[in-house]
């Protein structure tokens, strides 16, 4: 790209370039917005004076911070090698009811962490509705569900979609010739797929990856009702049992350093090689592998975290609501909720994947060392308690942008906050498989900086576009802290009504209102998802003809 506009000489960028003004500060922008809690986390702990060293290196603080590295490490490792195999099935196989798996096994991402962990105590603890099927059987007792290894199975079934989105956006925009030369050379399925799909997904594992563990660090409902101490569990009990948040806001920094160590790993395992062809190629639907015989097993595979993560919770659901039904149960008015959600949830979608945009372009086309802290500025929100960000805003809002407070834009704003990475690391990852030659073709015919980007650019990366903007939907779409704090007095959604029923223990009014989430949320996400199954659907040539590009 060429340059626009005066830019300091010290950027570091590929092949000498510069970035232009209005990229530049539309990232800077965003950057500076993402970094607002943080901000605000120093303001409050410059109260603690020189005792945050304290509280930092005691003993307690050192054991919960292992505690929580441990669930990490295995949430991630084993939502990766959950998501990626789905990922390639549901893209590349002739698995039965591939599409409907597709949109199914992105559902769980928007069940509540504290409903999900309901429904796993529910199901699976010593005294649930398992032991008393298998109590028939002779087993007497279940393995204790709570600890480490409830927590991982609940965040594990969370957070593997995170993964399974931005692979599944990565699959869409490989050239299939790359995997065709393969094959023939007489490389079977699985060779293939290790030695040359795999090393093309890896910026697409890594981001998943970040997003799996940056949201394992910030999960309270979950982690809390599984009894599994963890910094974020440290940091909302000092939030609800205390009314000075100095030590709460020292905690919630080391959240930050945290997330700051884990966006350093992402960086080393995602590296630094191209993605994208050096010669012409095109981006076109692939010829789908033959499982043959294998292909029951493939779908009973893709099946089973369905089974565990989607039908299992929601047959839970089922069961307390016709209970309650039974019992002459009243429930909740719902429409207004389920109105709102929808509004909220397309909105912050919109919004976000429009910000992430100039991030993950600035990122991949301009790397340096402005670019990559734009970008993993984006990522620190995700890391922290909903509730901080939020009460970071309230702050923002009063003190500096007065008209927005209590205002739905105040809303959207927190919801871009959270989940902006869902939407950077989406279309970093679809980027990276895109030749810049096709824009430099586009640039040397006379086109413009925008022109460019709308119609070069965000027509090829509309895979990791449509992935992100589904991950953001079904993220708001089950967002508390943030909703209930930052609301309009009197708006209410789906979220907070299944709270409020939760907390005064109606379980009926509760299902409803979850069902009816997965229900309202699950029709756009469907619509996202199939987004590139059809025969002709996602596909965007990406050769370098000149007579293409004028035009």
């Amino acid at each position: 790209m060429t340059i626009s506009g005066v830019i300091p000489r010290g950027w570091k960028t590929v092949d000498g370039k510069r970035p232009p003004v209005f990229l530049v500060a539309s990232a800077a922008a965003v950057a500076l917005a993402a970094l607002i809690p943080v901000a605000y986390l120093l303001v409050r702990s410059i109260d603690a004076g020189p005792s945050w060293f304290d509280i930092v290196w005691r003993t307690s603080t050192a054991d919960v911070f292992l505690r929580t590295f441990l669930l990490i490490a295995l949430v991630t490792a084993i939502s990766v090698i959950v998501a990626v195999p789905i990922a390639w099935l549901t893209v590349k196989s002739d698995i039965p009811l591939r599409k409907v798996l597709a949109v199914a096994s992105v559902l769980p991402l928007v069940m509540p962490s504290f409903v999900m962990a309901t429904t796993v105590i529910e199901m699976y603890s010593p005294k649930g509705v398992l032991q008393g099927w298998l109590s028939g059987l002779g087993v007497d007792r279940l393995p204790d569900i709570y600890g480490l290894g409830g927590a991982t199975l609940v965040l594990v079934l969370m957070t593997y979609p995170y993964v399974l989105l931005t692979v599944r956006g990565a699959l869409r925009r490989m050239d299939p010739a790359l995997e065709e030369a393969a094959r023939a050379m007489g490389y079977g399925p699985f060779h293939t797929f290790r030695s040359v799909t795999l090393p093309m997904l890896r910026p697409a594992i890594a981001g998943g990856s970040l997003l799996v563990a940056l949201y394992t660090l910030s999960d309270f409902g979950g982690v809390a009702l599984l009894r599994y101490q963890t910094f974020t569990s440290t940091i909302m009990i000092q939030y609800e049992s205390s009314i000075d948040r100095t030590l709460a806001a020292v905690l919630s920094l080391i959240l930050v350093v945290i997330a700051v160590l884990l966006l350093m790993g992402e960086g080393f395992t995602r590296g630094r090689g191209a993605y994208h062809r050096s010669t012409v190629g095109a981006v076109r639907v692939p010829r789908r592998v033959d499982l043959g015989r294998w292909r029951w097993a493939g779908a009973a595979a893709v099946s089973l975290p369905v089974l565990i993560g989607l039908l299992v919770p929601v047959g839970v659901l089922v069961h307390w609501l016709v209970r309650g039904l039974l019992n002459n149960q009243e429930l909740l008015p719902l429409l207004v909720p389920a109105r709102n959600s929808l509004y909220v949830s397309l909105l912050a979608a919109v919004v976000t994947v429009m910000a992430a945009l100039p991030v993950a372009i600035l990122a991949v086309r301009f790397q340096g060392r402005l670019s990559r802290f734009f970008e993993r500025s984006t990522y620190i929100g995700f890391g922290l308690p909903g509730v901080v960000v939020a009460l970071s805003l309230v702050f923002f809002g009063i003190n500096v942008a007065r008209p927005l407070y209590q205002s739905i834009w105040l809303l959207i704003f927190a919801y871009g906050v959270l989940f902006l990475p869902a939407s950077v690391g989406a279309l970093r990852s679809s980027l990276l498989q895109v030749n810049p030659r096709v824009e430099e073709a586009a640039q040397s015919l006379g086109r413009s900086q925008w022109q460019v980007i709308f119609s070069i650019t965000v027509p090829l990366v509309m895979p990791g576009a449509f992935a992100g903007a589904a991950m953001v939907f079904l993220l708001t779409m089950k967002e508390l802290p943030a909703t209930l704090i930052l609301s309009p007095i009197g708006y209410r959604t789906l979220s907070s009504s299944i709270w409020s029923a939760a907390s005064e223990a109606f379980f009926a009014k509760t299902a409803a209102a979850a069902l009816l989430l997965v229900v309202v949320a699950g029709i756009p996400t469907a619509y996202l998802t199939l987004r590139g199954y059809g025969d002709k659907s996602g596909v965007s040539d990406q050769s370098l003809d000149i007579d293409e590009v004028k035009r």
